[in-house]
């Protein structure tokens, strides 16, 4: 959703920023290099190597569009995941459903549970021995939070 804040951790930051350095630097590099070798191969309506090229190249682009637009929306969460008793961005979590099953998630929109998901949503500012609702599109659920930590 454009112009809503992206709740991030500093460390979760510092990982978008290198990733993006990356892209931007050595991946951009290599993508212009693959697009200058195929041009060598001849005719560019039939040259197969050409349009993948190019079409990598759309898909990088559209990636480093992405991850500034992240970073621009960053906010640094205020609580330390490594202090706080409630679950907060950057928490990790282990909660144990219904059915007895036991899962261990990161509240995170690098590589985590999105504190925007359902699931998110649920746990944020929850603590350890709450029950929780999930409203999630398959049908509601619930979970009990076993642990909170970072």
């Amino acid at each position: 959703m454009p112009d809503r804040p992206e709740p991030l951790t500093s460390a979760q930051k510092e990982q978008l920023e290198a990733e993006l350095r990356e892209l931007e630097g050595p991946r951009r590099a290599a993508a212009i290099e693959a697009i200058e070798t195929a041009r060598g191969f001849g005719d560019l309506s039939e040259n197969f190597e050409y349009h993948a090229a190019k079409n990598e190249q759309g898909m990088l682009e559209r990636k480093i569009a992405i991850l500034r637009d992240r970073l621009v929306r960053a906010v640094i969460a205020e609580d330390d995941p490594a202090t706080s008793i409630t679950v907060v961005v950057g928490s990790k979590v282990e909660i144990e459903d219904e059915r007895g099953e036991r899962m261990a998630i990161e509240i995170s929109s690098v590589g985590g549970v999105s504190p925007d998901s359902p699931l998110g949503r649920a746990l944020l500012g929850a603590r350890t021995g709450d029950e929780v609702e999930i409203d999630a599109p398959r049908g509601p659920w619930r979970a009990r939070i076993l642990s909170v930590g970072s």
